[in-house]
C-alpha cells in the first residue's frame, strides 16, 4: 500500500490548504452553509451526484461503479465549537468566539481527499455514499440527517467515521469493537425551599444545605450501585445559590453530567439519580424537580465490520501503527445514532503527542487545539482503501 499512500500524500498540499480555509471559517451547528456548499461543489466537480441540505445543512455525494450490490457510508462531521481560539496558528479563525476546535475541518478535507481520489482512481463495484453531517458537537446532526431519510435515500450495509485524537502518536490507528463511546445524559435539578434570614435559619427551608447532601450523595451510585468493571461517570458540572451571605436563598439549581458504556448502566444511573434526589430533598425539607435530557447514546462497533477496519489499518499502515483494541472513552458521539441503524465501526487517528504548537498534543475542545496536517495524507488513503476492500471489485487490482 505504500503507492497509495504516496499518492495521497503527494496530493494532500491541496487539501491542507483547504483544511487551513474551514479552519478560518468555522461554523457552528446547523449553520454550516459555507462549509456545505464548499463540499457539495467540490463533490459535483468530481462527478459525484449530489444532495443538499439533508437535516439542514447535510450533505451526501454518491459515486457508483460497476454492478456491486454493496452500498457503503463514510462519514465525516463539519461543525465547530462557541470557543475562542487560542492556537496562534497563521490560520486562526476569523470569526470570534466560534473555532475549529475539535478538528471536523480535519475530518471533512480526509473525506474530500479521499472523494477525489475515489472520483478519478478508485477501484471498486458497487455503491459509495460519502455523508457530510452538521452538528455533531451536542446538535444531534446525525439525528437530523436520519429523520430526513439518510438510510431510506442513501442506502448503506455498513458505515464508517473517523475522528482525530491529541495523545496519541500521529497517524496512529486505534480500533475497538464493542462499546467504544460514552452515552451522555444531562439534567437539571431545581430545589425549592423556604428562604430566609442567615441568622434565623430554623424560619427556613434551605436549599444549599440539600443540594450540598445531594451532591455527596450522587458520589454513591458510581461506587455503590454500579458493578465496578463497569465504566460510569455521574458529575455536578454547576451548582447555582444566593447572591448573600446572610441570605438563605428560595431555591438552588444542579447542572449535571451522566456518561455510561452500557445501556442497562445508563438506566440504573438515571433511576438511582431520581431516587436519592427525592429522598434528599424530602429529608431537608425541600422540593425537588428533574429535568432530564438524554443525550447520545452509547457508541458500539460491530464486530465484522471493526474487523475490516482493523485489517484495512494493518494493511495501509503496518501493524506497529495500529492498536487492534483500544480503550473505551468517556467521550461521546452522535455517529453512535448511525450505529443503531446501520452496521459498522467508529476508528481514532492520532493527532500528535507533542505539547510545541503543531505537534497535535493539545487536548480537543481547547483554545489552543489545532488539527494536524500531516494525517490528510494517511487518513484520506484509509478512506480509499477501505472503500474498494469493502466494495471489492471481482476483477485484477488495477493501478491506480
Amino acid at each position: 500500500m505504500t503507492y497509495l499512500l504516496q499518492a495521497l500524500q503527494a496530493r494532500a498540499g491541496e487539501f491542507i490548504s483547504l483544511r487551513r480555509d474551514l479552519h478560518r471559517h468555522p461554523e457552528l451547528a446547523f449553520e454550516e452553509h459555507r462549509t456545505a456548499a464548499l463540499v457539495a461543489d467540490k463533490l459535483e466537480a468530481w462527478g459525484y451526484a449530489v444532495e443538499r441540505g439533508i437535516g439542514g445543512t447535510g450533505v451526501v455525494g454518491t459515486l457508483v461503479r460497476g454492478q456491486g450490490a454493496g452500498r457503503l457510508g463514510l462519514r465525516a462531521d463539519m461543525d465547530a465549537l462557541p470557543i475562542a481560539e487560542a492556537s496562534g496558528a497563521a490560520w486562526s479563525s476569523a470569526h470570534a468566539g466560534v473555532m475549529h476546535a475539535c478538528g471536523h475541518d480535519g475530518h471533512t478535507a480526509m473525506l474530500l481527499a479521499a472523494a477525489r481520489h475515489l472520483a478519478e482512481r478508485g477501484v471498486f463495484d458497487g455503491t459509495l455514499h460519502l455523508i457530510f453531517q452538521p452538528a455533531e458537537e451536542g446538535g444531534g446532526g446525525a439525528l437530523r440527517m436520519m429523520a430526513d431519510g439518510l438510510f431510506e435515500r442513501f442506502p448503506c450495509d455498513a458505515v464508517f467515521a473517523m475522528h482525530n485524537m491529541p495523545g496519541i502518536e500521529q497517524g496512529r490507528f486505534v480500533l475497538r469493537e464493542g462499546a467504544a463511546m460514552a452515552s451522555s445524559d444531562y439534567a437539571t435539578i431545581t430545589l425549592t425551599g423556604l428562604g430566609g434570614h442567615g441568622a434565623m435559619p430554623h424560619r427556613a427551608a434551605d436549599p444549599i444545605v440539600a443540594a450540598a447532601s445531594i451532591v455527596m450523595a450522587l458520589q454513591t451510585i458510581v461506587s455503590r450501585n454500579i458493578d465496578p468493571l463497569q465504566a460510569a461517570v455521574v458529575t455536578v458540572g454547576a451548582l447555582q445559590a444566593g447572591k448573600a451571605n446572610n441570605v438563605i436563598p428560595a431555591a438552588a439549581t444542579l447542572e449535571l453530567s451522566v456518561r455510561a458504556l452500557d445501556r442497562e448502566v445508563r438506566a440504573t444511573i438515571e433511576r438511582r439519580i431520581r431516587a436519592l434526589v427525592a429522598a434528599q430533598a424530602e429529608s431537608f425539607g425541600v422540593t425537588a424537580q428533574i429535568d432530564w435530557k438524554p443525550g447520545y447514546a452509547v457508541l458500539v462497533n460491530t464486530p465484522a465490520e471493526t474487523a475490516l477496519a482493523r485489517e484495512v489499518a494493518v494493511e495501509l499502515a503496518g501493524a506497529g501503527q495500529v492498536t487492534l483494541q483500544g480503550p473505551p472513552l468517556t467521550g461521546s458521539e452522535d455517529f453512535a445514532f448511525m450505529l443503531e441503524r446501520v452496521p459498522g465501526s467508529y476508528l481514532l487517528i492520532g493527532n500528535g503527542t507533542g505539547a510545541a504548537a503543531g505537534e497535535g498534543g493539545c487536548m480537543v475542545h481547547n483554545p489552543g487545539y489545532d488539527f494536524n496536517d500531516d494525517n490528510i495524507g494517511i487518513g484520506s488513503a484509509y478512506w480509499v482503501l477501505l472503500a474498494e476492500r469493502f466494495l471489492a471489485t471481482k476483477g485484477p487490482a488495477a493501478t491506480r
